[in-house]
């Protein structure tokens, strides 16, 4: 066991409130609890000598003596509010998540969900259907290979759960919203557990807000298994503040011939360090990557993905772009591992920045490993400012110097936001980069929580 240091208050409030822990959760989500916080002693967190965590000082993030809701006592909040922050025209099926404890669904939500789709609090569907979590839940996330998921993994009460049974689509796009709201500085641990059987399809839009000022950590952990001939799209959205600190996981697991999205959009944040772990386990499968940081100030984002190409006739699509102003850093580190035997492999993956400061910093490591001869891959990685010809052009023709500079940086998003497939969200989100590019984040209407 290595010397415990920001580690070891976690370990004695562990050893401490263990059964408060479990007396506020459910035995699926008990049962790995202490074998994951043994890992967890044993790996310590990862410091910058190590190559996962060179671009993020993890151990600093997790230094400060954060509060921690145990008790599991529901903080205050007007979901009537939160429910009113859809994106316009979307029609979406709302839930909420306050720190780490499911709150509520839109009331019209369970009713309007297809016959044997399940979708909730994770903790209540641990209780009601153990057998269908137990047969998930952990299995992608081992505590053994990851110190946060570890962490995750011995503190987690609760979180939200979906389950599509096989051959069901499900018409509404299920959104998904997040919310930091504490009086006091507050460390929550959140989970995630999705699961498509063969044939299902699934959209999901996950939002986080920070509605309070003051200092949240949140880790996040999500496992997602998609079926044969399964479809399922999910979109990240963060729009938080300065003093949030988030750490997300996700575990993806892809069978035969089904289809993935993933997209992560940073629009504001604080420090931000999101993991993909995807492997593509069945012959056919295919997988669309993509990630968007808009950044400036101090601000802090830091994307390391792993795709795992183990079968053949797979197919991956990996595509991050950052916009980085003020003092702001920004990390990519992405490998696509392909396998012996994973033959007619098409890989690609591309990271694109743009620096529009001198004082913002951006570090990029694209990396290919390749075990088998039948192969169709790239990779490519590239960092500057905005055409500076570009920009005199658009001033010749009468263009504003900032409204040039407003198209050309939409422009260079542009491509991450068209692989958005709601015309919906796509169009809002549009609109809200625009914001941001402008030095501004317009409120939802009715909604108290994008700053």
């Amino acid at each position: 066991m290595k010397d415990m240091g920001a580690e070891q208050q976690y370990i004695d409030l562990f050893e401490q409130c263990a059964q408060l822990i479990d007396s506020g959760s459910a035995p699926s989500l008990n049962a790995p609890r202490r074998r994951a916080m043994q890992a967890f002693a044993a790996q310590g967190f990862p410091t910058l000598r190590q190559e996962e965590a060179r671009y993020t000082d993890v151990p600093a993030l997790f230094a400060p003596d954060y509060g921690l809701n145990l008790r599991r006592t529901l903080v205050p909040t007007s979901a009537a509010e939160v429910f009113q922050c859809e994106v316009p025209n979307m029609s979406t099926q709302l839930y909420l998540v306050v720190n780490d404890i499911f709150h509520s669904a839109s009331p019209a939500a369970a009713q309007q969900l297809p016959d044997g789709v399940l979708a909730g609090s994770l903790k209540d569907m641990a209780l009601s259907h153990p057998a269908l979590v137990e047969k998930y839940y952990g299995r992608l996330a081992d505590p053994g290979s990851d110190a946060l998921t570890a962490l995750n993994t011995a503190y987690c009460q609760d979180g939200f759960f979906i389950y599509v049974p096989r051959g069901v689509r499900v018409p509404r796009v299920q959104q998904l919203v997040n919310l930091n709201h504490a009086g006091a500085d507050l460390m929550s641990h959140r989970r995630l557990l999705i699961i498509l059987e063969d044939g299902a399809g699934l959209s999901l839009l996950s939002c986080d807000h920070s509605l309070d000022e003051h200092q949240f950590l949140t880790t996040q952990i999500c496992e997602i298994y998609v079926g044969r001939g399964a479809s399922f799209d999910l979109y990240e959205l963060e729009e938080t503040h300065h003093l949030t600190r988030r750490c997300s996981n996700v575990y993806l697991r892809q069978q035969a011939d089904s289809r993935v999205l993933l997209d992560s959009l940073t629009l504001h944040n604080g420090i931000s360090r999101n993991r993909v772990h995807a492997t593509l386990e069945g012959p056919g499968a295919d997988l669309a990557l993509m990630g968007m940081a808009i950044s400036d100030k101090q601000q802090h984002v830091d994307n390391l993905t792993f795709i795992d190409h183990r079968a053949p006739r797979c197919s991956s699509r990996e595509l991050y772009k950052y916009v980085l102003e003020g003092e702001a850093t920004g990390a990519f580190a992405g490998k696509i591992l392909v396998r012996p035997g994973a033959q007619q492999t098409d890989a690609q993956q591309t990271n694109k920045n743009l620096c529009m400061t001198r004082t913002a910093r951006m570090y990029s490591q694209p990396q290919l490993e390749i075990y088998a001869d039948d192969v169709k891959c790239s990779h490519g990685s590239s960092t500057g400012r905005l055409d500076e010809n570009a920009l005199f052009y658009m001033q010749t023709r009468g263009i504003a110097p900032q409204e040039a500079r407003l198209l050309l940086m939409s422009a260079f998003v542009a491509d991450v936001i068209g692989q958005v497939r709601i015309p919906a969200l796509a169009d809002r989100l549009r609109h809200l980069v625009e914001l941001r590019f402008r030095g501004e984040m317009e409120k939802c209407r009715g909604c108290k929580m994008c700053k």
